[in-house]
């Protein structure tokens, strides 16, 4: 041990509780018989060079006072350790989350908050820039927010303030009351944040002491060695164990519910009365042009759903009530035995701006939802259905709609398969003409007869209109905006769709001339959308292309621009090409 001299008088040389030699009296400079390194200190855990004995960068033990100032290496190792355990708290709480309830974990948790508060402007916003990935946008942003939020909680710990482990505290308190307000939340919705703070508290007044031992120590010495390598095993170790129990907890929260396992083992049953063959000429054989039916992994997803509710067939049941003369409870097994039909419809997102891919057309096997409102029998003044997903999710559909004799089916199929768990496995609703945020409810468990002064779906509150009957319109396909193409003849491609009115004719306009009949491929129903090309003879120049569609009514597509909000989009596809 280095051994330094007080003034004259003083008693010696001293040894603090970490062993290292210090100043008798502390407001005296001590002599040192080495170099003093006075360069600024470098990043990291570790400074290299001999410190100065009695000074403030002198190293401090865990039962030491803290020195509160601010190194960058205090930082750097704070916002490390304070990262690591944000890690480990949300994985864990992934596993709790996964044997309570998925959707309680505290990232779902407060998403959902999120999601319920955002206005329908940023709701279009995500949905238009980010399509069907704004969920895991979302989640990903709110994984940032919450490392970040933990390295400043690990920041305040290395410094020896409590405020990291309220901060701690405090973040997992918010996520466990925004699990306990959730429409489907139990009791038990709340351990898994509450459980996700109490191990990140532990593991953060764990790791911080380790920093600052590690950033205090002498460079060179065997003693600042080890200190660095323990801390940053620490918070590797953290991260490693956040990273493998949150993949964990996910894994564990599917298995458990099992309703990949109960889809798989499900057969489902001719219908008794199946869609016919498709039409020949329902493609028109265009490269570029949308298939006629949407594949199950191409059809888009969009709804409130976080996390995809996981829900076994033997577990399912629908409810009818509210304004009844009698209340029905059918479960999956009566579905099977029922008399289901197979129809093709087409489904559109009222997010879809005016040529956009929020659409899809598929064949859906289900139970017509008509007769069996008919056997609850519907009061006379009701007009509305309040459908429910087992996520909490409303929609409002007019009873009218429901009961007119249009194929609306509680569909339990797909495209020949039984629906995706993602697509509302195991039953989700199918309405034809009305926007899926007042009609095709996912993972429906719920419906209630009601009136439209009486109750509201989820998307009415927030500015979007309470009926939703889908608009006609058209888009192209082929050719894309901007595109370049050669003279000649150029064929123009898209599909059309008004559904449940049908489409009867689309049309072509180059610049501002006059509009010219496209060729339409058959119709398959009134319900699905139709293609249709158009052969342009093009010469070299810049043109602008527009196109338009008349319903089954003979009522033309408006020119009218709206936004999605509060109705649909609205107006003419357009598209700028150069011919060369």
């Amino acid at each position: 041990m280095t051994e330094v001299h007080g003034p004259k008088g003083d008693s010696g040389p001293q040894q603090d509780p970490s062993g290292w030699a210090v100043s008798a009296n502390p407001r005296k400079p001590a002599d040192q018989s080495g170099p003093v390194e006075s360069g600024p200190a470098e990043s990291g855990l570790a400074e290299p060079g001999p410190i100065e004995s009695g000074s403030a960068a002198e190293p401090a033990s865990a039962d030491q006072p803290v020195d509160g100032r601010l190194t960058r290496r205090r930082w750097f190792g704070g916002a490390l350790a304070g990262i690591g355990a944000g890690a480990l708290s949300l994985g864990l709480a992934e596993v709790v989350a996964g044997i309570v309830a998925p959707a309680s974990a505290p990232l779902i948790a407060l998403g959902d908050v999120a999601v319920d508060a955002v206005p329908p402007w940023l709701k279009d916003w995500a949905v238009q820039n980010f399509g069907t990935h704004d969920k895991q946008v979302l989640l990903g942003g709110a994984l940032t927010i919450a490392l970040l939020l933990s390295a400043l909680a690990g920041i305040f710990a290395v410094r020896g303030k409590q405020w990291g482990t309220w901060l701690v505290l405090f973040l997992g308190g918010m996520a466990a009351l925004a699990a306990a307000t959730r429409p489907d939340s139990t009791t038990l919705s709340v351990l898994p944040s509450l459980a996700g703070a109490m191990v990140g508290m532990f593991v953060l007044n764990w790791l911080a002491p380790q920093i600052r031992q590690a950033v205090d120590a002498p460079g060179g010495s065997r003693s600042a060695e080890l200190s660095r390598r323990r801390a940053l095993q620490g918070i590797g170790g953290v991260l490693v164990g956040g990273v493998v129990t949150g993949g964990l907890g996910r894994a564990l929260g599917g298995r458990l519910r099992g309703a990949q396992a109960s889809r798989q083992s499900i057969t489902l049953p001719t219908a008794t009365d199946p869609a016919p063959a498709l039409p020949s000429g329902v493609s028109v054989g265009v490269p570029g042009v949308t298939p006629f039916i949407t594949s199950n992994e191409d059809f888009y997803r969009i709804d409130t759903a976080l996390i995809t509710p996981l829900l076994r067939a033997d577990d399912w049941s629908l409810r009818i009530h509210g304004m009844v003369e009698r209340e029905i409870t059918i479960t999956y097994a009566d579905l099977l035995k029922s008399a289901l039909v197979e129809r093709d419809v087409t489904l559109m997102c009222v997010s879809n701006e005016v040529g956009g891919d929020l659409t899809g057309n598929a064949r859906w096997l289900g139970l017509p939802i008509g007769p069996l409102l008919t056997r609850a029998g519907p009061k006379s003044t009701a007009d509305m259905v309040l459908s429910k997903s087992s996520d909490g999710f409303t929609a409002g559909t007019p009873l009218e709609v429901l009961t007119d004799g249009r194929d609306a089916l509680l569909a339990i199929g797909m495209n020949g398969v039984p629906l995706p768990v993602e697509h509302g496995f195991p039953v989700r609703m199918v309405v034809p003409g009305l926007y899926g945020y007042v009609s095709a409810t996912k993972w429906v468990v719920d419906l209630e007869v009601t009136r439209f002064d009486q109750a509201e779906g989820y998307w009415t509150p927030r500015g979007w209109s309470a009926r939703g009957p889908v608009k006609t319109e058209s888009r192209f396909d082929v050719p894309q905006d901007l595109d370049r193409v050669k003279a000649g003849t150029v064929v123009l491609a898209g599909i059309a769709w008004a559904q449940h009115r049908g489409v009867q004719g689309v049309e072509i306009r180059v610049d501002d001339g006059a509009w010219q009949s496209a060729t339409l491929g058959a119709e398959d129903s009134v319900d699905t959308w139709r293609q249709w090309f158009f052969r342009w003879n093009a010469v070299a120049g810049r043109y602008r292309l527009q196109v338009r569609a008349t319903d089954g009514r003979g009522e033309v597509q408006t020119a009218t621009v709206a936004a999605t909000a509060p109705d649909g989009a609205s107006g003419y596809h357009t598209i700028d090409v150069t011919v060369e």
